[in-house]
């Protein structure tokens, strides 16, 4: 009898035990530095947390398009193909409009931390900017991810606005609107495009930021690096499926969560290295890195239209509360102690 008595805890506890498959989604592959910073902080985080409980994870890991190619994370999740994964704000303009805010504050922090912590603290603050991760059936964890200050690589050498004039840039989607009014036109393109757009003269050169432009060799077709200080950029942060997270158990979330802010410790303490690397390798393979000067970048600020406004007044018209999002980050970064060069308040 007291044998079956000490016996039974026993029996409850691997009665309740349970084994939860999840799979984490990413387009890229792990040698970018947010995923390999899930596959090595995030996953184990969440193990490390769940230890002592009566629950364990049995991972699955789907990375570089083995699930989803880039961008096409959001919908593996939709689908219910992933319960968690990293999806990239930067390629959902419409569906995460308030998650751009920092492509229409051009020339802001460059310091990435600050840039991240802002967008966090702010989907906190802001019920309209975690709502819009709520509508794709996505709950936002933090561990944001973000890329840093933003530069200018070309085939020739920049120190005003003027030697812009009638040259082609290559630029990701939501940057080729820091070329209106410069006198450059702007040519849309990616990282897989930019190197043999620059060499065949399909543009003359890029705005990139500098690790992967190391890691694309950009230097060989465009060796003058031009620090024009855009600013480092918020792209996305890692998210569960909603209808799956409400389900688990509040031990199962709080680990999830305890993932997300080792993801983002990790990720910032990597990218600093990675980034000092980055511009040892661009000197190492001949490229020239100037700065543009303060007054160069001042005159490219007010060259530009209304970024903000434009955008703000777009999204207000459909009814959210795009100049509450926008007033709110520039007032953030300014009480960080960041000097624009062009205050981005909206009315």
């Amino acid at each position: 009898m007291s044998a079956a008595m000490l016996s039974a805890p026993v029996s409850l506890s691997v009665a309740h035990a349970e084994t939860l498959d999840v799979t984490a989604v990413a387009g890229h592959p792990p040698v970018f530095l947010w995923v390999k910073t899930m596959s090595e902080s995030f996953i184990p985080a969440v193990n490390a947390a769940l230890e002592g409980t009566d629950t364990s994870i049995d991972w699955t890991e789907a990375y570089g398009g083995t699930l989803a190619k880039v961008g096409g994370e959001l919908e593996a999740m939709e689908d219910g193909l992933a319960q968690v994964g990293i999806v990239a704000s930067l390629f959902e303009p419409s569906l995460l409009s308030f998650q751009n805010v920092t492509y229409v504050t051009p020339f802001g922090p460059t310091d990435v931390n600050l840039v991240l912590n802002t967008v966090d603290q702010m989907t906190d603050d802001i019920p309209a900017m975690r709502k819009l991760w709520e509508d794709l059936d996505l709950e936002y964890l933090g561990g944001g991810f973000g890329l840093e200050d933003y530069l200018m690589m070309t085939s020739f050498p920049v120190t005003s606005m003027a030697d812009l004039k009638g040259r082609k840039i290559n630029a990701p989607g939501p940057a080729v609107n820091w070329l209106d009014g410069t006198g450059a036109v702007g040519v849309a393109g990616d990282l897989t495009t930019y190197y043999n757009d620059i060499k065949t003269g399909v543009a003359d050169g890029v705005i990139v930021f500098p690790t992967a432009a190391a890691a694309a060799k950009l230097f060989e077709v465009a060796p003058y690096v031009t620090r024009v200080h855009f600013g480092a950029q918020y792209a996305g942060g890692i998210v569960a499926k909603k209808s799956w997270f409400d389900e688990q158990s509040p031990e199962v979330q709080a680990a999830f969560r305890t993932g997300a802010d080792a993801f983002a410790k990790d990720y910032a303490a990597g990218l600093e290295g990675r980034v000092t690397g980055a511009f040892a390798a661009m000197t190492e393979g001949g490229a020239t890195i100037t700065e543009l000067s303060d007054e160069a970048r001042l005159e490219w600020a007010n060259a530009l239209p209304n970024l903000t406004q434009n955008w703000a007044d777009a999204l207000e018209a459909k009814g959210l509360p795009a100049n509450e999002v926008v007033n709110t980050y520039v007032r953030h970064i300014q009480e960080a102690g960041v000097t624009l060069p062009r205050d981005w308040s909206v009315k």
